[in-house]
């Protein structure tokens, strides 16, 4: 693939960002400089564009750094510094720059330009937002949700002489060996629990103060003033209670009937919790591949067969060694992708075990890789900052437009059928989950003053909403009752979720469409992706050939398809 960084016009070549000091200056220069004309308008935010750049990709190093080790109190501490010590000199200058950029006469002129017209919004929402009383609140906010790394990463269970992390001890849970797994389940779950109060003060420290950065800017609750600040134009709240609402009537029917099917096929009297990921064939857990760098070499291949051009982006990764794929103590947990702005090549971080679940995460990330490959050319570092709901259309549709292709994971059908429907079964129990975990938010935001008893009834209320009435929790309600504090969103990112409910239906929909016509729908797939942030998300979804719907009419729709191919299988 031929790669290259483009060249810094505006800071110099050798540029890095020490501290505040060393940045400010091109801060003010940027503050000072006269606009006379469109052209300078569109120079100066190429200028922005470079220096936002650059200060994104010093922050993404520190971030990634820190989580791929955080007993590394070095590590830590850099992270630290730049939330404590740089961001907050950024965010008032952010704001002027906002407002210069917005009281050009240019601007009308320059709006009209392919994406401008988004940013603009963008930068509007931000100026009406902006509150100089909440920056020392952001602060301590991103300070306190660090924490959530910190506690979830130490946390590890011991098994037969070995200390494990609590991923790699969930592989155990697929083992045939039922006492095994009831073993194994209420130690991960001891151990979370063991840090329970700990993450209960964390959760309702945030809380108030996420309520009180909302109040600043003039908004009832955290929830509205998340809406805003993560720039929801095209959906409202009420979007996101008829997604509920259509989840419930539509999808959770389907997980009923995939637990009957379980409970049958297993031949249990009751169906437990630690009785969900077992095969129910009665083989021991798939293992699609071994190692990281077997997982990587398989993935290549995966996206090669698809189009070369995806396979080239992992390659470029491999090359600049943007992978840590490996589960290890001290790593924090789950998995992302991290986007660099000024390389455009970007970060893979996850824990990988073994297991089916951790392919499909490299597929998913590998996803969101692809997309920042695909944006790298747009003019403006804004243009390649897709919102959510975009970003995971990216992502959930690679795992599943790679189904064709499964079977260089697994080198006998049996095999790959099972990995299929388990993963097809998947949508259908994350649909929910996002449900679940989204109302939940809901509920804290409008009603921050709960106590931690009123949180755990709110929560087993919408869980039950949301989950099968098959599988017997009795004897581990206290297990179920801290259900959430294993989603690090809430804590991390708060109301950053629903996304992956309406890019789950987007993306059955690019694999329908995939299914019809592969050339047409990986053409309709990429197409969309290289808008970035130029188009509204209706239009982007449009451009991909689906729609952005969460009508119970669509959701059945789409659910009858996966439940189509299921049978197929």
């Amino acid at each position: 693939m031929e790669f290259e960084i483009k060249e810094r016009q505006f800071l110099p070549k050798d540029f890095k960002v020490k501290d505040w000091e060393t940045l400010k200056p091109y801060f003010d220069k940027l503050l000072e400089e006269e606009i006379n004309s469109a052209l300078d308008l569109e120079n100066w935010f190429a200028n922005l564009s470079e220096l936002e750049a650059v200060v994104s990709e010093d922050m993404a190093w520190r971030y990634i750094k820190m989580t791929c080790d955080t007993s590394d109190e070095k590590l830590a501490a850099s992270f630290e510094d730049f939330v404590r010590n740089i961001q907050p000199h950024i965010a008032p200058y952010s704001d002027k720059l906002n407002r210069k950029a917005l009281a050009s006469p240019y601007l009308a002129s320059v709006k009209e330009k392919d994406g401008y017209d988004i940013m603009i919004r963008e930068m509007e929402k931000d100026v009406k937002i902006f509150r100089e009383e909440n920056i020392p609140l952001e602060t301590e906010i991103a300070s306190l949700s660090q924490k959530y790394g910190s506690i979830s990463g130490a946390m590890d269970i011991e098994h037969d002489g070995k200390e494990m992390t609590l991923q790699q001890a969930a592989v155990m849970l697929q083992s045939i060996d039922r006492k095994l797994r009831e073993e194994i389940y209420r130690k991960i779950s001891s151990r979370r629990l063991a840090d329970k109060d700990k993450l209960d003060n964390l959760f309702t420290e945030l809380i108030q103060l996420r309520t009180k950065v909302a109040k600043n800017a003039g908004f009832e609750n955290y929830r509205d003033f998340m809406f805003a600040s993560m720039g929801r134009f095209d959906y409202s709240p009420q979007d996101c209670f008829d997604f509920h609402e259509s989840v419930k009537t539509e999808v959770v029917p389907f997980l009923n009937e995939i637990a009957k099917d379980r409970k049958s096929k297993l031949g249990l009297d009751k169906l437990r919790p630690w009785d969900k990921a077992v095969d129910i064939s009665g083989k021991e857990a798939l293992m699609p591949f071994n190692g990281a760098d077997d997982l990587t070499d398989k993935t290549i291949k995966v996206f090669n067969e698809l189009d070369p051009f995806l396979g080239d982006c992992l390659v470029k990764m491999v090359e600049m060694k943007h992978l840590d794929l490996d589960s290890r103590k001290g790593k924090s947990p789950g998995g992302y992708n991290y986007p660099l702005s000024e390389t455009g090549v970007p970060f893979i971080f996850m824990n990988a075990t073994s297991t089916l679940r951790d392919m499909v995460t490299l597929l998913h990330e590998g996803g969101h890789a692809v997309h920042s490959f695909l944006m790298n050319e747009l003019e403006l570092n804004d243009f390649k900052n897709p919102p959510s709901e975009v970003a995971e259309l990216a992502s959930m549709s690679m795992e599943l437009i790679t189904l064709d292709y499964w079977d260089i994971f697994f080198d006998n059908e049996e095999d790959l059928k099972r990995a299929k429907t388990e993963h097809l079964e998947g949508i259908i129990e994350t649909l929910p989950w996002v449900a679940t975990i989204d109302k939940f938010q809901h509920w804290i935001y409008e009603n921050p003053e709960h106590t931690v008893a009123e949180r755990t009834r709110a929560w087993n209320e919408i869980l039950d909403d949301f989950s099968d009435s098959i599988t017997d929790w009795s004897g581990l309600e206290k297990f179920k009752d801290n259900l959430w504090q294993k989603q690090l969103h809430l804590y991390e990112v708060p109301f950053y979720y629903i996304e992956y409910g309406m890019a789950q239906l987007g993306a059955v929909a690019v694999w329908k469409n995939y299914k019809t016509d592969p050339k047409k729908g990986l053409e309709s797939y990429m197409k969309a992706l290289k808008m970035g942030y130029t188009k509204s998300i209706p239009e982007v979804y449009e451009a991909a050939d689906i729609k952005f719907d969460f009508s119970k009419k669509n959701i059945s729709e789409l659910m009858s398809f996966v439940k189509e191919e299921m049978e197929k299988l």
